[in-house]
């Protein structure tokens, strides 16, 4: 089988089998989003750490903006590269990278921009009882999680170094999966997302991904630097 045949049938059946369970499993707004959000929500349905230094501050922008900060590195290395030497042979892998970067962050932005689902703090109703979900809520612009795509957006690391050094690819890949959760789950503790919201981020954002590495792993693997 032609490599770029398995290529495309591994990661075919891997996005349709985990739209599936997307689809069925986290519905949004859905029975686990309700169960994993519960635990942040005061008996009269307010997040109670929707303004949480350490959430709203801390994660929501210093962590944020360390990740970008190393987004922003291999854009200066891809500049670099027309200048040195020792940096021209990874050209193509650091234009690559900070490309899918901004592709796929962008992508989850524009789709959240024109999104109908609210965020889970705009959609809780007081009651004398207590609170109800109001799913029918016409705020928007909450979906998929753009905060959480800030890390998961590392998945390209995977990609680019896949080819040359799976030990780094692996390392983008775990550091993707964890940035990426850890920035989501800090967000729904707030309030500001579902589960769901995150974990299509991260479907949507793997599928950029493997979709463009379909037309481009030749171009890794002719790299010079490649080894065994």
């Amino acid at each position: 089988m032609h490599d770029q045949q398995r290529i495309i049938l591994y990661q075919g059946c891997f996005l349709i089998v985990s739209f599936c369970v997307l689809w069925i499993g986290f519905p949004i707004g859905g029975t686990l989003d309700l169960i994993l959000i519960d635990p942040w929500i005061s008996p009269s349905g307010q997040f109670m750490l929707r303004d949480n230094w350490y959430l709203a501050e801390l994660n929501h922008r210093y962590i944020k903006n360390f990740i970008i900060l190393i987004y922003v590195s291999f854009l200066i290395l891809w500049l670099g590269s027309f200048k040195f030497n020792t940096l021209k042979p990874n050209r193509w892998r650091y234009g690559y990278f900070f490309g899918m970067v901004i592709l796929s962050t962008s992508m989850i932005g524009l789709l959240k921009s024109q999104s109908a689902h609210a965020c889970p703090w705009n959609i809780t109703i007081p009651t004398p009882q207590g609170f109800f979900w109001d799913f029918s809520a016409t705020k928007g612009h909450c979906f998929p999680g753009g905060h959480a795509a800030t890390g998961f957006a590392m998945m390209a690391g995977y990609f680019v170094f896949r080819d040359s050094n799976q030990k780094r690819a692996y390392f983008y890949l775990i550091s993707a999966v964890i940035l990426g959760f850890a920035l989501g789950w800090a967000q729904m503790m707030r309030g500001a997302h579902f589960l769901s919201h995150n974990l299509w981020t991260a479907w949507i954002i793997w599928l950029i991904n493997v979709v463009f590495y379909i037309f481009n792993y030749k171009k890794f693997s002719l790299d010079p630097n490649k080894t065994p």
